[in-house]
């Protein structure tokens, strides 16, 4: 066992505190990452403020880059010092979903209680969406990491592990948005500026933008929003139709909201898609009128980590991010020490945000 620093949650709604853990060795097909950067997500948040339940004391934190330091029997394609992507997307390559090249859904369980992370007792410490990321080091499974190529920024590579797949994924995997075709992205932080990046890259002929923040819109603009609506207006989505001139192929809800939800079903035109990426905590509903969904085969889409293949999508948002096509050192808002955790979560709670990341080192 070695003792690391990490950030751990003893109660949902508590901060954070900064203490000593144990992390064993990496085991079969196990890597152990010496992290250089860990991104904040709203995820990790909603976790720590218990919105969707959990065992405790955990360790959250799943969007991190680092370098491997150590690598467990049967690991191919790893060496020590690759510079890596670490992901929360665990997949034990066997089960249907695996096999049918759909690893984001595997159906093999994961018993974060008994991870690689324990109390310096020996005690239980969760490791929170098989990540852990909130702490100097890692050790996860070989399948939820990517090798970088040299020399690639490793906070903006954290940024690849979550928020940036998540919203381009959304686009090009769960939509499938094609070339002309427009959209809405509702919320303006980390993941729908993604979608907006995403849309952009897909060649939309409108993106719309929604947010209840001015400054958020014209930052959408700068991620390749063609247009901005407050959130806060009467009937945003009127506002929305008249700017695409009709009801958008597909909204993307990037907001973990049941609001946003409810109000999704409007920007739509005929034969459109509300595609679900933000999560409310558990327990929110919304409601639609069905017999408008039918006759006008619309439909919802859930998108999952963006549908990605992680070994197959990074690799290509990499390529665009070193061509200058994705922008990635542009999302970072803030960067922090894991010291300085609570702070930068109360930042990113503050919506203001674009994406907080812990450096390390």
């Amino acid at each position: 066992m070695t003792l690391i620093k990490a950030a751990v949650c003893h109660a949902f709604g508590e901060p954070l505190t900064i203490e000593d853990v144990a992390l064993r060795a990496p085991e079969m097909g196990e890597v152990e990452v010496t992290l250089a950067a860990c991104a904040i997500c709203h995820s990790d948040i909603t976790y720590a403020d218990g919105g969707w339940g959990g065992s405790l004391p955990a360790v959250y934190g799943h969007e991190a880059a680092g370098h491997v330091s150590g690598v467990g029997l049967g690991v191919r394609g790893l060496k020590v010092g690759d510079p890596v992507v670490v992901t929360l997307i665990r997949a034990c390559g066997t089960c249907a979903h695996c096999a049918a090249g759909k690893p984001y859904m595997c159906d093999t369980p994961y018993d974060g209680d008994n991870g690689p992370l324990s109390m310096p007792d020996g005690g239980k410490l969760h490791q929170a969406m098989a990540c852990g990321a909130f702490a100097e080091k890692v050790v996860v499974d070989q399948s939820q990491i990517v090798v970088l190529p040299e020399g690639v920024s490793m906070e903006a590579a954290s940024l690849l592990a979550c928020g940036v797949i998540t919203g381009i994924g959304a686009v090009v995997n769960a939509a499938g948005l094609r070339a002309g075709q427009d959209c809405v992205v509702i919320g303006a932080g980390g993941v729908g500026l993604n979608a907006i990046q995403g849309a952009r890259i897909a060649g939309a002929r409108r993106i719309v933008a929604v947010d209840m923040s001015e400054a958020k819109l014209a930052i959408a603009k700068e991620f390749g929003a063609t247009d901005g609506v407050l959130a806060s207006a009467d009937a945003p989505w009127k506002e929305a139709k008249a700017l695409l001139g009709r009801g958008a192929d597909a909204v993307f809800v990037t907001v973990g909201s049941a609001r946003a939800y409810d109000q999704a079903i409007n920007y739509i035109g005929k034969g459109g898609n509300i595609v679900l990426v933000g999560m409310p905590h558990s327990g929110q509903a919304s409601s639609y009128e069905l017999g408008n969904l039918a006759a006008w085969s619309q439909g919802m889409v859930g998108s999952k980590m963006g549908n990605t293949v992680i070994k197959r999508d990074i690799p290509w948002m990499v390529d665009l991010y070193g061509q200058g096509r994705l922008k990635l050192d542009e999302l970072i808002s803030g960067r922090w020490t894991l010291e300085q955790v609570n702070e930068a979560i109360a930042d990113t709670r503050s919506g203001s945000a674009k994406r907080n990341v812990i450096v390390f080192g």
